[in-house]
């Protein structure tokens, strides 16, 4: 344990089912009506459970107490409410709970500053090799999720083969940019929100890969109850990274190998029907399409 260090302390609504817990975890809190959910959760990642019986009541003096036991340690907390949306990662500061910003949060931040300069970056052609991976499972006309839209150049071939595509971006910039270009776009963050639907197929190019081993997990599950097909292109590798590569603002990549990827899509309900890796300048792309279990 590092004693110079703040504790990090992730807070998880009550009612908490298969939480996202991306980092290790020193132990689980729970306020007294969120026991059996802390009880569940702690021994699912092998921690000791600790309820909190005043937790709701005086929140700020237990998270204290709790934060100076596990200095340079991070812990979970059900059941209380700092007035945050849920999950959220805090930090005591001289001036009181600051949440902390996640990785996931930091790479949109540098997507809304450099949108412009992203655009400019990639190729201008669609992934046409995801999409027919994707027309191989599913006719057009099929309503069609597609995550991360970003500047919508997939979007665009996908309706021009017939598709009915629901846009859909966490990144207000690129938001902005797709209706710009006379598209509809909804606010969806696809790590937070519900996905609605149902739909006929959730599309994700080049999303995947910014999101933690266990957020991934957590979307994948929600994918598979909006829709009975999936397509996604990620890219190939061991470990993560952060990269200043192209935006000259730092983005975080999560890779994958093979088999892990094929076993996280398999326990979240999802069976393979092809995987096609793709040799590119400085990485491989895995590009995926799986129907529902």
């Amino acid at each position: 344990m590092n004693l110079m260090c703040p504790a990090r302390i992730l807070l998880l609504p009550g009612d908490v089912q298969d939480a996202a817990v991306g980092e290790r975890i020193a132990q689980v809190y729970a306020a007294t009506f969120d026991a059996s959910a802390g009880a569940r959760l702690a021994e699912r990642l092998g921690v000791p459970l600790t309820v909190l019986p005043d937790l709701v009541r005086r929140p700020d003096a237990e998270l204290q107490a709790v934060a100076d036991q596990h200095r340079g340690e991070t812990v979970v907390v059900l059941g209380v409410d700092l007035g945050l949306k849920l999950p959220a990662v805090v930090e005591h500061t001289g001036d009181g709970w600051t949440r902390v910003a996640t990785d996931n949060e930091r790479t949109l931040a540098t997507y809304e500053q450099a949108a412009d300069k992203f655009r400019e970056s990639i190729p201008k052609d669609p992934h046409y090799q995801l999409i027919d991976l994707l027309a191989g499972v599913v006719a057009p006309g099929a309503r069609v999720l597609e995550l991360g839209s970003g500047t919508g150049r997939d979007a665009v071939e996908l309706e021009r083969r017939g598709y009915l595509v629901r846009r859909t971006e966490a990144t207000e910039a690129f938001l902005e940019m797709m209706r710009a270009d006379g598209h509809d776009a909804d606010r969806l963050d696809a790590i937070a929100d519900d996905f609605g639907g149902p739909y006929d197929a959730v599309f994700a190019d080049a999303v995947f890969l910014h999101f933690e081993r266990t957020q991934l997990a957590e979307v994948l599950r929600k994918a598979v109850r909006a829709a009975p097909v999936l397509a996604f292109a990620t890219i190939e590798g061991s470990g993560e990274e952060w990269s200043n590569r192209y935006l000259d603002l730092p983005r975080h990549f999560v890779m994958w190998q093979e088999e892990p990827l094929r076993e996280l899509l398999a326990s979240t309900g999802w069976t393979v029907r092809e995987l096609i890796r793709t040799a590119a300048p400085r990485r491989s792309w895995f590009d995926v399409v799986a129907t529902r279990t």
